[in-house]
């Protein structure tokens, strides 16, 4: 009964993408049939065959062992001189060891491991779901860097596109994971179903935006600006100077000196410490917030508080992922992670889950999996608001319900997608 639920939502899902479509006339479904295909394909891999959980599990223990390696150092700095205890609190364990895997994948960035797997993942991608070249290498740049860095190490491929293509890509921005921060996510949730989300996100990112936002791209348009050569994906030219795109031919320019390993250790650090602050800020508020929020609903009605009226709106959505007697819990965790962000719901839930039956573990966990909540979407616009003229950013603004909508959508795809597998 469920599973017929679970099916009967991701087609309902599906239904609501269609209906939002700003062109649904120029929607390619041969490309949406095939992504939507790959992605099933890819969550039942992960999720129901013995190969893909233990890829999936041993990615997982590898997160972990990071942050085993990243809880030394936090230990010789911050356990007490005197024999009194040490208690972790959540900023030691999830928000520090950060400063160990964000300057890790910069190194592999500075080495050139990360853009040739970018690369070649992105190739594949575009081959595969026929979608222009340059969103199929941006959602996969996502995956590793992060939506605002992914859209900072391209400002020469968002000036040379055209408005509506950066409105996809503001779009797929919503969707995104910094795999730096996947290891705190796994001290939180199960980490096996935290790293099958990502790789559904990026597929369902695609998938949405090219029904929300249907665009055709000539061949003389796809194509990928760069230094030095053909076909290689922005995030190659993190250190790239300025550079020009003519008549749909690429401008090659010469790559400045590369900057000393010493020096970029350095800033990597300090940028990973000030996302430390900027993560445990926003936490901090948002918690506060929303707990002056329900003190003040409790004056008006006791039963009143932000997570029953949040459970309310989405209790439709939360019931078509089959979960039952738990659909209003997951609708408060759902309504809560948009308005404030994943943290705020995982360290609600994290001692809390274990109890949880699987599918419900699986679905909201993949559904907590992405940076989609109301804060995120001015970081995008300010982003963009510094990388292109006025009337790019201005059409990003005026479509913020756009943005929105498409992180829950890809939320709510990845979550059923997964649910289909876990029961």
């Amino acid at each position: 009964m469920y599973l017929i639920i679970n099916i009967f939502g991701l087609l309902v899902f599906m239904a609501l993408a269609v209906l939002f479509s700003k062109d649904r006339s120029a929607i390619k479904w041969r490309s949406v049939a095939v992504m939507s295909v790959f992605n099933l394909v890819l969550a039942w891999f992960l999720t129901d065959f013995s190969v893909g959980r233990s890829v999936v599990k041993g990615a997982s223990n590898g997160f972990n062992e990071l942050i085993s390696v990243a809880n030394q150092g936090i230990g010789f700095a911050l356990n007490p001189q005197d024999s009194s205890a040490f208690h972790p609190t959540f900023i030691t364990s999830v928000l520090l060891p950060i400063l160990l895997v964000v300057p890790l994948f910069d190194i592999l960035t500075y080495i050139g491991v990360l853009p040739f797997v970018i690369k070649w993942i992105g190739r594949g991608l575009a081959k595969l779901s026929g979608q222009p070249k340059f969103e199929s290498f941006f959602s996969v740049e996502m995956m590793f860097l992060g939506n605002t860095e992914a859209l900072a190490v391209s400002g020469l491929q968002l000036k040379t596109m055209n408005a509506q293509r950066n409105l996809t890509l503001a779009m797929m921005s919503m969707s995104c994971v910094t795999a730096s921060i996947i290891g705190s996510y796994t001290q939180m949730m199960p980490g096996q179903y935290i790293l099958t989300a990502v790789p559904i996100n990026v597929v369902n990112a695609l998938i949405v935006t090219a029904i929300l936002n249907p665009v055709d791209v000539t061949p003389e348009e796809d194509v990928i600006a760069t230094v030095g050569g053909e076909g290689v994906p922005a995030a190659e030219n993190a250190e790239s100077g300025s550079q020009e795109l003519a008549e749909g031919e690429v401008a090659k320019a010469a790559k400045p000196e590369r900057e000393p390993f010493f020096s970029f250790l350095g800033d990597s650090i300090l940028g990973s410490g000030k996302l430390i602050l900027i993560i445990a800020a926003n936490v901090i508020a948002f918690v506060a917030l929303a707990a002056m929020a329900d003190k003040i609903l409790g004056w008006v009605n006791p039963w009143l508080s932000l997570e029953h009226i949040l459970g309310i709106i989405m209790f439709p959505f939360a019931w078509l992922m089959g979960v039952g007697g738990h659909s209003f819990d997951l609708a408060q965790f759902m309504g809560t992670k948009l308005i404030t962000n994943e943290f705020v719901v995982m360290g609600e839930v994290t001692h809390k889950i274990k109890h949880f039956n699987e599918h419900y573990a699986a679905v909201l966990t993949v559904f907590l999996t992405s940076f989609a909540n109301f804060s995120t979407i001015g970081m995008i616009i300010g982003c963009f608001k510094g990388l292109v003229d006025d009337q790019k950013s201005k059409l990003i603004a005026k479509n913020v319900g756009y943005l929105l909508l498409s992180g829950i959508l890809v939320s709510l795809f990845s979550a059923a997608m997964v649910g289909l597998f876990v029961w």
